[in-house]
């Protein structure tokens, strides 16, 4: 069988937000059923990397440099939103409190925020959504409204929206942020059940608690500039998170996570 291409390729790629430059010269690929992280401190180029991934913003057009995704650089957004699915807290502010969980998964199917009037569940997309919903321990919330929802379960319904059309890829922008120990246990276990029911997984985070033991490429971004690219094993450790987060720090590790103390 022949392999598929890479589901995202950065060539040379040169991205603004506004008038400051953020990626000069960025290159970086991951491939199919590589599960990633992506880890770097505030104000290293993580948000405006998703933006690219998600095309709210474009690189710049230049000889050698190109963005594509799953091998194609014109991207339907419409297609798009079929094989990727996105969890993001920029996300989770847009949905009104007063929206039922159950619309707010279902309007996965259409990419919206929210059902509107020309967005109506086929019977096959209902059952999807109530399918989901029990995966993911939801079903006893799906007409509480999302006002009525803890920060986990908030997230959690996110995550099952973005899962309800069974995306090739799920990116995460900093899973963890506001969970308390037991919804990020109960996010974490939902990550790795994605991932070995074959959905290749991106997080984006500067928490190293976030990264389950399923992930095999880490790849530090400082500045705009990818630092470093390896396993785990390589790079999650004292010397390059002390670099990358210019503080000295110590790695732990049990049961397949890392956390990180002051060294």
């Amino acid at each position: 069988m022949p392999v598929p291409p890479p589901w995202l390729d950065l060539q040379a790629v040169e991205a603004w937000l506004g008038d400051r430059r953020v990626f000069g010269n960025l290159t970086l690929t991951l491939a199919h059923g590589h599960h990633a992280v992506v880890l770097g401190p505030n104000g290293a180029g993580k948000s405006t990397l998703l933006r690219l991934i998600s095309r709210e913003i474009h690189p710049v057009v230049r000889p050698g440099s190109h963005l594509r995704l799953f091998g194609q650089e014109r991207i339907v957004l419409r297609a798009l939103q079929r094989r990727l699915g996105l969890v993001s807290p920029a996300l989770e502010q847009r949905f009104h409190p007063a929206l039922p969980v159950q619309e707010v998964v279902g309007s996965g199917w259409f990419g919206s925020v929210g059902l509107g009037r020309d967005h109506r569940l086929s019977p096959d997309q209902a059952d999807r959504v109530a399918e989901v919903l029990a995966d993911h321990g939801l079903e006893a919330l799906a007409d509480r409204r999302c006002g009525q929802l803890s920060d986990g379960q908030r997230r959690r319904v996110l995550l099952a929206r973005a899962l309800v059309r069974r995306p090739e890829v799920l990116v995460l922008d900093e899973p963890l942020n506001g969970l308390d120990l037991r919804a990020r246990h109960q996010l974490l276990d939902q990550l790795r059940r994605s991932a070995a029911a074959g959905t290749t997984l991106l997080l984006v985070t500067h928490q190293i608690e976030a990264v389950v033991p399923e992930i095999r490429c880490c790849v530090l971004l400082r500045q705009g500039e990818v630092a470093t690219v390896g396993p785990p094993g390589e790079v999650l450790r004292d010397g390059p998170l002390s670099a990358l987060f210019d503080t000295p720090l110590r790695v732990v590790e049990a049961g397949g996570y890392r956390q990180v103390l002051p060294a």
